[in-house]
């Protein structure tokens, strides 16, 4: 399975993060270690939620969908906390 997810930062909440993993669990964990370059300053992450899918490349369509600006609006509508 691969698992498109999205992050928040706690301490700014403004700041967001859409990413693929095979391993949610690990991969936020690794977030909060500051393992990746572009979320470290953020850290702590909370994840808001993930959707899985069987088809690897139907994951990397919907997390690029979600990085776009239509995709934006819509995670904006139906998955972020205010």
């Amino acid at each position: 399975m691969k698992y498109v997810y999205l992050l928040q930062s706690t301490p700014f909440p403004e700041k967001r993060y859409v990413g693929l993993s095979s391993n949610v669990e690990k991969r936020l964990n690794a977030h909060n270690q500051g393992q990746s370059p572009h979320t470290a300053k953020f850290k702590p992450w909370k994840l808001i939620t993930y959707v899985a899918f069987s088809n690897e490349s139907k994951a990397l369509e919907f997390e690029r969908y979600l990085k776009s600006g239509s995709g934006r609006a819509f995670a904006n509508r139906r998955f972020w906390v205010s």
